[in-house]
């Protein structure tokens, strides 16, 4: 059975993306010190970040992450993970002819529940990668995330995107790994249930 796993970035005060996020600055401003461990990795980082690759069967994503993005064809002719397909969020579907790849990308407009079942469906017993936010927290708060894994990175940003805004309620977490590098310092935490 695939786990549900959300990775991401996160400044110590809490946020994944500094503010004012566009499709130039995807990351806001002053947020792309949060992928430095991606971008000038230490070999703990490298260590770390060769084991997530490849883990991930599918995606779960919102429809936010997929127009930054897919906008200026930041993906190419895959998604986040390459060919891995990935489900998106939404109310509103893009018309099919405007969808780069149409064969990674499916448009889900009946819920989370129905997003995360259709990924572990073709994750092929992978991980279903929850990408982005918002994505993360109707994870999270619907009871469908296992595990979360934060890159936090020493910084504190002091606004924009917070990863747990909207939650609904307390969650407990059991603490699983922790890989402390200069650039960040990796969390991964099981979702209790």
């Amino acid at each position: 059975m695939s786990k549900v796993i959300t990775g991401i970035s996160m400044s110590l005060d809490g946020f994944v993306t500094g503010p004012n996020v566009t499709r130039e600055r995807q990351l806001g401003d002053g947020g792309e010190v949060l992928h430095r461990w991606l971008h000038e990795p230490d070999p703990r980082d490298t260590e770390l970040l060769t084991g997530m690759r490849g883990g991930a069967g599918s995606i779960v994503m919102g429809r936010r992450s997929y127009d930054l993005a897919e906008g200026d064809g930041g993906w190419g002719d895959g998604g986040p993970a390459g060919p891995a397909p990935c489900f998106v969020l939404t109310h509103n579907p893009p018309a099919p002819e405007t969808v780069r790849a149409p064969s990674v990308f499916t448009f889900v407009t009946d819920g989370i529940h129905s997003a995360v079942e259709r990924a572990k469906a073709v994750a092929g017993g992978k991980a279903v990668a929850v990408h982005g936010a918002s994505a993360a927290q109707q994870c999270l708060a619907a009871g469908l995330l296992d595990e979360i894994q934060i890159h936090l990175a020493p910084v504190l940003l002091g606004g924009g995107t917070r990863l747990f805004e909207h939650l609904g309620g307390r969650f407990l977490l059991e603490r699983a790994e922790v890989v402390d590098s200069p650039n960040a310092t990796h969390l991964r935490f099981r979702v209790i249930r």
